[in-house]
C-alpha cells in the first residue's frame, strides 16, 4: 500500500525525471522540479494519505502528507525509479532553478523576499522535532506541578526533577548551535564552522568573563535583564547571555555565508580544507561576540520590549491582533519571526506572552477541521473523513496546523471566514479575561511550546487559557457546521463525483489487476473530433461519453504543424510517458486552441501550459514548448484564465514564435491524454501536418466487467 502511494505521487509530480530534489519538513513533501505546470493538483490529491497539494513560486511544489511524511519521504525514496532522480537537470545549478522559481513568488515578486524566508524556515524547520518533544516534556512537568504530585518551583529542586529539566533545557539552551548549523547548510557553508563559532560563545571561559575583574554591569530598567561589558584587548566587548538567542545565529550565519564564498575564491582547493575554516573561526568569532552578538541581542529585545510595551499598555489589542494575523502569515511561512521573539522573550523575560493569544488560533483552526469532520461523516465521505480527523489528531495532540490548513482551510473558501470568527472569539476571551483582572499582563507561559491540548498546562492562567481556547474552537466547529465548507458548485461536484464512482463500472478495471475482464459484445464507432460514440446498450447517465467500454473518441489538433511522435519529442519526461500519452506538434502556426468543448483547469499565467477537462471525459494537457516557462510569460498571450468553460475552436493562447525561438527553446508542444490509465488505449491519429481540428489522437475505453455466471 505505501509503495502503491509512493508511486502514484511520483507519477502525478511527473516521474523522476521531472524531479531536481526532494525532501520533506514537518507535514509536507517538498519538491524542486524541472517544470511544475505538468502537475495535476486535483489528481494529486486524490491520492490515498495526501491531504493536499500547494504548488509554490516557480517550479517548487508541495505535498501535504501531515504526520505520515517521513514514512511517504522513506517509501519514495526507495523506489527503484527514484535512482535516477534529479539526472535530467544536471546541467542546472541549484540556483538557477531557485532564480527561475522565485520570479512569481508565493511571498512576492522580489527573489531577495523569497529568499530571505526560504533561509528564515529552512534554519527552524529540521529541528521542529526535537522542539515538539521537549515541549511536550514541558507540558509533562506542568502536569505533575498542577496537581501538585512534584514542587518544579522548590528551591533547591531534587537532583531528579534537575536531571528532567535538563532534557528538554538542552534543546531550548543549545537552539542556537541548531539554527546556526541548519543555517550555515541552507546558505552551502560548512554548517559545523556556523555551529563553532556559536559555541565558541557559550563556552565556560567565555562566561567567566563576567566574573572579570574589569568587568561593568547595569540593569535594564524596561526588562528587568544584566548587561555586563569587559575589556578585551582595551576594546569594549558586551556580555550577553547567548543560550536560546536566534537572531544571533541568523545574522551571524548570513555574514559568514559571504566571507566563507570570498575564502572559497581566495584559496586553490587542495589549501580550502585547512584555511577557510582557519580564517572564518579566526575573524568571525571576535566578529559575532563583539558587533553581530550584541546587534542580535538588542535587536530581538527592542522588538520584545516593543510587544511587551504593546501587551501591557493596549492588551486589548494585543489580544486580539494575535489571533487575527496568524491565520495570514502560516500559509505563507511569515509566522517564523514571530516564533522566534517568543524564544527571545523567554531568554530575555523569562516568559512569553505571544504563545498564548497565539493558542486562540490553533484552536480556531482545530475546531474549524473538528467541523469539517462531522460534516464528511453525515455526508459519509470517506476520504474527507480520514484526511480530517488526520489533521484533527496532528493538531490536538501535537498542535501542528498545516495538516488542516493545507489539506482543506485552504481548499474551501468558506471554511476561513467561519474559522476567523473562532480566531476573533478566542482572542476576545483572552482581551476581556485581562479587562476584568483574570489576567495581569496576558497569558503567560514559560516555555516555548506547541499549543495543543497536550501542553494546556503550561499556560497560566490556565482557566482563561482554556476558556479562551474552548471558546475559539466551539466557535469555529459550530459555524462550520452551520454554514457548511464547500460552495454549492463544490459540493455538488462533489456529490457527482461520489455518485461516479459508486455506479462506474469501470471502477474496479481501473484499480485492481483482475485478468477476468472481457469485452464487452458491441460494435465500436469512431466519433468526430472531440465527440464519442458510446457501444454500450446503456451505460450509466453519470459516466462520461469516453468512458463508457468500448467507445472510441477522437481529439482534434489544437494547432497547425506536423505530428511528432511522443518518443521523439525533445524532453525526457514527455518522451516516457511519464506525464500522459499522446503526440507532440512542431508549430508552423502561433494560436493554440480548444479542440473540444471543456473546462479550463490549468492556465499558467506564464502561458506555456494548459489543462483541459474535456466534457468528453478525455483530460487533456497542451504545453507550449519545451522548457518555456522559463520565459516567465514573454511572448506568449494567454486568452483564457483557470475555470473558464471553452468551445471547439476556442483561442486559448498565442506565441511569439521568433521569442522562443531566440531564447533557444524548442517549439514542439505535447498533446497529451493525462488519465490515460482510465483508457485501454491511447494512440497517434494522424500523421505529417495537420490543421486545427483535424483528428490527431484517439482513445478507447476500458471493456466492461463481464459478470460471473451462476
Amino acid at each position: 500500500m505505501a509503495t502503491e502511494q509512493a508511486r502514484q505521487i511520483i507519477e502525478t509530480i511527473g516521474g523522476p525525471g521531472n524531479i531536481k530534489s526532494l525532501t520533506h519538513c514537518a507535514t509536507r513533501l517538498r519538491f524542486e522540479l524541472n517544470d511544475a505546470s505538468i502537475v495535476d493538483k486535483d489528481k494529486m490529491e486524490k491520492v490515498e494519505g495526501v491531504m493536499g497539494a500547494v504548488p509554490q513560486s516557480g517550479d517548487r511544489y508541495q505535498v501535504v502528507m501531515g504526520g505520515a511524511v517521513a514514512g511517504a519521504y522513506s517509501d519514495i525514496m526507495q523506489l527503484p525509479e527514484m535512482a535516477k532522480a534529479g539526472a535530467s537537470s544536471a546541467s542546472k545549478s541549484a540556483d538557477d532553478i531557485k532564480a527561475e522559481a522565485r520570479a512569481g513568488g508565493v511571498r512576492g515578486k522580489h527573489a531577495w523576499v523569497d529568499a530571505f524566508f526560504e533561509f528564515l524556515s529552512d534554519s527552524f524547520r529540521p529541528i521542529l522535532g526535537v522542539l515538539l518533544g521537549a515541549s511536550l516534556i514541558i507540558a509533562f512537568t506542568a502536569v505533575l506541578d498542577a496537581l501538585k504530585i512534584v514542587d518544579f518551583r522548590a528551591d533547591p529542586k531534587p537532583a531528579s526533577w534537575l536531571f528532567v529539566d535538563a532534557m528538554w533545557r538542552s534543546v531550548f539552551f543549545f537552539l542556537p548551535i541548531m539554527v546556526a548549523y541548519n543555517g550555515a547548510k541552507k546558505l552551502k557553508v560548512d554548517p559545523w564552522i556556523g555551529g563553532a563559532i556559536m559555541l565558541a560563545l557559550m563556552t565556560p571561559e567565555f562566561n567567566a568573563l563576567k566574573d572579570s575583574a574589569n568587568t561593568v554591569c547595569t540593569t535594564n530598567a524596561t526588562l528587568g535583564t544584566e548587561s555586563c561589558v569587559a575589556r578585551i584587548f582595551g576594546l569594549p566587548l558586551q556580555l550577553n547571555e547567548y543560550g536560546g538567542q536566534v537572531f544571533v545565529p541568523l545574522l551571524m550565519v548570513a555574514v559568514l555565508a559571504v566571507l566563507y564564498k570570498f575564502l572559497q575564491k581566495v584559496f586553490p582547493p587542495n589549501l580550502q580544507m585547512v584555511f577557510v575554516p582557519f580564517f572564518c573561526l579566526a575573524i568571525m568569532i571576535p566578529l559575532t561576540a563583539f558587533l553581530i552578538g550584541p546587534i542580535g541581542v538588542w535587536l530581538g529585545s527592542a522588538i520584545g520590549a516593543g510587544l511587551a510595551w504593546m501587551n501591557t499598555h493596549a492588551p486589548f489589542v494585543f489580544a486580539l491582533a494575535i489571533p487575527m494575523i496568524y491565520p495570514f502569515l502560516v500559509p505563507l511561512g511569515l509566522h517564523w519571526p514571530l516564533n522566534a521573539l517568543m524564544l527571545i522573550n523567554i531568554q530575555a523575560l523569562g516568559y512569553d506572552f505571544i504563545q498564548g493569544p497565539m493558542g486562540a488560533w490553533n484552536f480556531a483552526c482545530f475546531g474549524a477541521t473538528a467541523g469539517v469532520l462531522v460534516l464528511a461523516m453525515r455526508d459519509k465521505d470517506v476520504v474527507m473523513r480520514q484526511t480530517a480527523s488526520g489533521a484533527l489528531a496532528a493538531g490536538l495532540l501535537g498542535g501542528i496546523s498545516e495538516p488542516s490548513l493545507y489539506g482543506i482551510h485552504l481548499r474551501f473558501k468558506r471554511i476561513y471566514p467561519s474559522m476567523l470568527v473562532g480566531c476573533f472569539v478566542g482572542g476576545l476571551v483572552i482581551a476581556v479575561g485581562g479587562l476584568v483582572g483574570m489576567a495581569d499582563g496576558g497569558i503567560k507561559t514559560k516555555a516555548f511550546v506547541f499549543t495543543s491540548l497536550l501542553t494546556i498546562p503550561v499556560f497560566n492562567p490556565i482557566l482563561l487559557y482554556v476558556i479562551a481556547v474552548a471558546a475559539a474552537f466551539l466557535t469555529a466547529m459550530a459555524l462550520v457546521i452551520a454554514r457548511g465548507y464547500m460552495t454549492k458548485e463544490e459540493r455538488a461536484e462533489a456529490l457527482a463525483q461520489r455518485d461516479e464512482a459508486a455506479v462506474d463500472p469501470l471502477a474496479a478495471a481501473t484499480d485492481t489487476n483482475d485478468h477476468a475482464l472481457a469485452p464487452a459484445a458491441a460494435a465500436t464507432g469512431v466519433a468526430a473530433a472531440g465527440t464519442a460514440t458510446a457501444v454500450a446498450e446503456k451505460p450509466a447517465k453519470v459516466v462520461k461519453p469516453a468512458m463508457v467500454p468500448g467507445t472510441v473518441t477522437t481529439i482534434g489538433a489544437p494547432l497547425t504543424g506536423r505530428v511528432v511522435p511522443l518518443a521523439e519529442v525533445p524532453d525526457p519526461v514527455f518522451s516516457a510517458g511519464t506525464v500522459g500519452l499522446g503526440v507532440g506538434i512542431d508549430p508552423s502556426g502561433d494560436t493554440v486552441y480548444a479542440p473540444a468543448p471543456g473546462k479550463i483547469v490549468v492556465a499558467q499565467k506564464t502561458g506555456h501550459a494548459f489543462g483541459i477537462q474535456l466534457d468528453s471525459g478525455v483530460e487533456l494537457l497542451v504545453h507550449v514548448g519545451i522548457d518555456t516557462v522559463n520565459l516567465e510569460g514573454r511572448g506568449f498571450d494567454v486568452k483564457v484564465a483557470r475555470g473558464d468553460r471553452v468551445e471547439a475552436g476556442t483561442p486559448l493562447v498565442t506565441f511569439d514564435r521568433a521569442i522562443i525561438e531566440e531564447a533557444g527553446y524548442s517549439l514542439v508542444t505535447p498533446v497529451l491524454v493525462t488519465n490515460a490509465k482510465k483508457f485501454g488505449e491511447v494512440s497517434q491519429v494522424a500523421q505529417g501536418d495537420v490543421q486545427v481540428g483535424d483528428e490527431l489522437i484517439s482513445t478507447t475505453a476500458k471493456p466492461a466487467k463481464v459478470e460471473p455466471t451462476a
